[in-house]
């Protein structure tokens, strides 16, 4: 009886480590950290596919469970006054720094949008809440966090429609000054599908003649920012890597525009673009973009086009409108849309879907004359900044993260 009780800790040991080891790129820090941490993310992806399979719950409303998980109350402390807001019909929550040194003085201002693929995440999460207050502490500034409806339930573009009006609220003089905020020292920051969010209201407050306070730099966490060529070498390299992978970052773009599983079925082809998309993909072509180090094995191959009917057969006729649109894919505005934009702090990592997105956008903004600082992280995986709490903390989190301050405390 001893013995079988031996050999059955063995073989569940056996199937624990089989299920929890990923071939994971040893450059990669606490590579074992995160292969059990990827494990619950793996385990709650197979659990959302087969409720949704079964017919329970569809997949994102599964996968919510990660926003659940991790929802705090946002209250007030010693140093930090939090409220919860509603700015135009949107939700908000706001953060100050409780006390004030001189009545005149006017503080920064940074609008952060959050993560999780348009479909999860919250501002009331703990990493958001934790960040936004190290930042009202570390650079005295007043963060505005926004909470804009999810896809699958509100397709784009209300959930950068949210983003917009909020930004266009705050922005008022009024709105400032009751806060106690410089107009001239406001930034725009996001991370992941956030980067995209605030990539967007960037490039569209730019073309707004009537806003008069601008924003003064946008900082973009790993963004993801088009949806054209889904097989940039990032999105080959890095198809099964940990937290995000290729499937997964398909599976929000297409629940971003729409639920008709046809459509995801052609992003994962990568044959999902029409004749109106595919005039843009020059603003998307990684092989002029992306510096020669980051091709690596790769060649490039432009991706397929549907015509006409074909278009419409596989499920592509309402989404196609919104692959073309700049506030969804920032990376398809011209050159001269971009000569005017705002200071930028763009973060990349080497092992992720999107590096190349956003080493792009770096190329391209640069080659305009926008004044960019990039810090590529070559031992991180998407999504590493948010992980700061126990027991999924991790060291480079800590650096994104006061790297990410920093720069926000010198150049805002």
């Amino acid at each position: 009886m001893r013995l079988g009780n031996v050999f059955l800790f063995v073989a569940l040991c056996s199937f624990t480590a089989y299920y929890i080891y990923e071939p994971i790129p040893e450059e990669i820090e606490e590579r074992w950290k995160l292969m059990l941490t990827n494990s619950f993310f793996r385990s709650l992806s197979h659990l959302a596919d087969f409720s949704e399979l079964v017919g329970l719950k569809d997949y994102m409303g599964v996968m919510y469970f990660i926003t659940l998980a991790e929802r705090v109350v946002p209250v007030s402390d010693e140093h930090v006054r939090v409220t919860e807001e509603t700015f135009d019909g949107v939700e908000v929550v706001l953060y100050q720094p409780k006390q004030r040194s001189d009545d005149s003085e006017l503080r920064r201002a940074v609008i952060y949008l959050h993560g999780g693929g348009w479909c999860l995440g919250s501002s009331r999460m703990s990493p958001y809440d934790l960040l936004a207050r190290k930042m009202v502490m570390e650079l005295n500034a007043v963060i505005l966090s926004v909470e804009y409806r999810l896809a699958p339930a509100h397709h784009f573009p209300v959930p950068y429609e949210d983003v917009y009006c909020v930004v266009k609220h705050f922005l008022q003089r009024e709105v400032l000054a009751q806060y106690f905020v410089d107009p001239g020292r406001i930034a725009v920051s996001g991370d992941s599908a956030g980067g995209n969010l605030a990539a967007a209201v960037s490039q569209q407050l730019q073309k707004d003649n009537g806003q008069q306070v601008k924003l003064k730099a946008q900082a973009l966490l790993y963004p993801v920012l088009q949806a054209l060529d889904l097989n940039t070498p990032s999105y080959q390299q890095n198809q099964d890597m940990p937290i995000l992978p290729r499937t997964l970052m398909v599976r929000f773009w297409s629940e971003y525009f729409t639920s008709d599983k046809a459509f995801f079925r052609a992003m994962m082809a990568n044959t999902h673009n029409n004749p109106e998309s595919s005039s843009l993909l020059k603003f998307v072509n990684w092989s002029a973009f992306l510096p020669e180090t980051y091709h690596k094995k790769y060649n490039y191959s432009a991706p397929a086009v549907v015509q006409g009917a074909a278009g419409k057969s596989v499920g592509m006729e309402g989404p196609s409108r919104s692959l073309a649109d700049p506030r969804a894919s920032p990376l398809l505005v011209p050159d001269a849309a971009l000569r005017s934009l705002p200071k930028a702090y763009i973060l990349t990592c080497e092992y992720d879907v999107l590096r190349d997105d956003g080493i792009m956008y770096v190329t391209r903004l640069r080659a305009a004359g926008v004044e960019v600082t990039h810090e590529h992280y070559s031992t991180a995986f998407h999504g590493a900044l948010m992980f700061t709490v126990w027991p999924t903390d991790f060291l480079i989190a800590r650096r994104m993260t006061d790297n990410y301050v920093k720069w926000l405390q010198e150049n805002l």
